[in-house]
């Protein structure tokens, strides 16, 4: 099942996914974009502000058993599927974040993304 699914590995996949369809939930953002006919791929991303190496390896064993179930069934075929790990993550139930992917994907097979992130402001070089 899961041998059908690649992991994405490289930053401009990521980056490049950060420009799709983007559906946040309340304990993770999905992000969504096709990939030129490479299959379905997922990536996970947790930042150093939701916790320590312990909290954050937690969350993306939770994320990828998540997409391991899910993908196979309901991904977007030849698509990138990114889950960025937000606060709330690590406390929710498995169940309940089940029930947010399943929602986020049929939303991004319906076209139907959140509002565009507005742009960061760019961070001056320190002198």
């Amino acid at each position: 099942m899961k041998r059908d699914l690649a992991a994405i590995r490289k930053r401009s996949d990521f980056l490049a996914a950060n420009r799709g369809l983007r559906i946040a939930r309340a304990g993770f953002v999905l992000l969504a974009r096709p990939n030129e006919g490479r299959g379905k791929r997922y990536g996970i991303t947790v930042t150093k502000k939701i916790g320590n190496a312990v909290v954050r390896n937690r969350m993306k064993r939770r994320f990828r058993e998540l997409l391991w179930a899910a993908l196979p069934e309901q991904g977007l075929p030849d698509h990138d599927h990114i889950l960025i790990g937000r606060e709330g993550g690590v406390e929710r139930e498995f169940a309940q974040l089940r029930e947010e992917l399943s929602a986020a994907l049929a939303r991004a097979a319906e076209g139907k993304g959140d509002r565009p992130r507005p742009p960061r402001k760019s961070r001056s070089p320190r002198a």
